[in-house]
């Protein structure tokens, strides 16, 4: 299964230039986009304190009805489809891509845990 080390290389990859190294949205490139890039250490504390694995993993994959032209954030569902491992998001087992399963693990670890001011 992979850890949230496999997912810290996917987003070292594939979203720093936009999210920052930190994931706070504030890589090089968030300045020029609109919508900006989003803190995704605040997914849990916008969220109630849990992490929205399901809402996070359907942002990333990919709608299949939108278009890159409909939002800024590249889908990265297709081709990955072909390698997939069980993951279980709101108690239930759910087949994902198994590059976005770690990366699900890296962005839990990553959220920002101190209390809300």
């Amino acid at each position: 299964m992979p850890t949230a080390a496999d997912g810290a290389m996917f987003f070292a990859d594939n979203c720093v230039a936009c999210h920052g190294s930190d994931a706070r949205g504030d890589g090089p490139l968030a300045a020029d986009l609109k919508p900006r890039p989003a803190d995704l250490t605040q997914l849990a504390r916008r969220n109630g304190g849990t992490f929205p694995a399901a809402e996070a993993l359907s942002y990333i994959y990919g709608d299949p009805k939108q278009g890159h032209l409909a939002r800024v954030m590249p889908q990265f569902g297709g081709a990955m489809a072909d390698d997939l491992v069980p993951v279980v998001i709101d108690g239930t087992v759910t087949p994902t891509p198994r590059e976005l399963a770690g990366l699900l693990d890296y962005l839990e670890s990553v959220q920002d845990s101190a209390p809300q001011g």
